[in-house]
């Protein structure tokens, strides 16, 4: 009877410390709302370690970290937000301010008028919304197909073939979109500068040439994660080199 009771009383207060970190999104809200910045975050960590990402949960959490004049952290979440929801122009405009204040300011290389287009054109939706819309489109290509078919209206069988031909490239495009989306989830490139400033080298041992300085804020781009310790990265303009992995936290 004891072992029994000792065990129930174990799992109980286990039960007790379990609720007791659990936070809502309201919980997180509230707190930011009343200006308990160090709690919010403390929330917002808390929920994304318990329920998984969240784009919405990335841009409170970012907001919080802004506020807490942490540009780094700030930057890193409002980058996350945007992995999942690049559509939204909240995230994007949230994340140029904090980008505005860190001391790196790249300009990203020039890239061809065309390559551009179809990233905007890609970042208006996340993998999701691009699916939902292969879907949708799809339906409505089988739509545009029965009409051509089976209408014995000569106008309405024009309509049903040509609304048919665009829906087939909406729906091609739609889940090339997707695709590419789901990749950049899955492989995620992407990375911050967390420590305050970092040396970047041209090989990755400590007495390698020391190319140029980056510090806290920065994004860049991982190229090589093959060394141990090191990490291959590449700016926004194009320049390369090496920087310890502690120095970066991955997107």
């Amino acid at each position: 009877m004891r072992k029994i009771s000792f065990f129930i009383i174990f799992l109980l207060s286990f039960v007790q410390f379990v609720q007791a970190e659990s936070f809502t999104k309201a919980d997180a809200d509230k707190a930011y709302q009343e200006n308990k910045y160090a709690e919010a975050i403390k929330m917002y960590e808390n929920i994304l370690a318990t329920q998984g990402e969240s784009a919405v949960v990335y841009y409170n959490l970012g907001n919080s970290y802004f506020k807490e004049k942490n540009m780094a952290k700030a930057v890193l979440n409002y980058e996350r937000a945007l992995l999942l929801n690049p559509g939204d122009a909240d995230i994007r405009f949230n994340l140029d301010m904090a980008r505005s204040k860190t001391v790196d300011q790249i300009t990203p290389a020039t890239e061809v008028f065309i390559v551009t287009w179809v990233n905007s054109l890609t970042n208006m939706q996340s993998e999701r919304g691009w699916a939902k819309i292969g879907i949708v489109s799809f339906i409505c290509l089988l739509v545009g197909l029965a009409l051509y078919i089976f209408s014995k209206r000569l106008f309405v069988r024009k309509i049903g073939f040509i609304g048919a031909i665009i829906l087939l490239v909406v729906t091609v495009c739609a889940n090339l979109f997707a695709r590419q989306q789901k990749n950049e989830l899955m492989d995620r490139i992407g990375a911050i500068v967390m420590s305050p400033t970092v040396t970047v080298k041209s090989t990755p041992d400590e007495s390698g040439t020391e190319l140029f300085v980056l510090h806290e804020g920065t994004k860049v781009f991982v190229e090589d994660n093959s060394m141990k310790g090191w990490k291959e990265i590449r700016l926004e303009d194009g320049n390369k080199g090496w920087i310890p992995t502690e120095a970066i936290e991955i997107i």
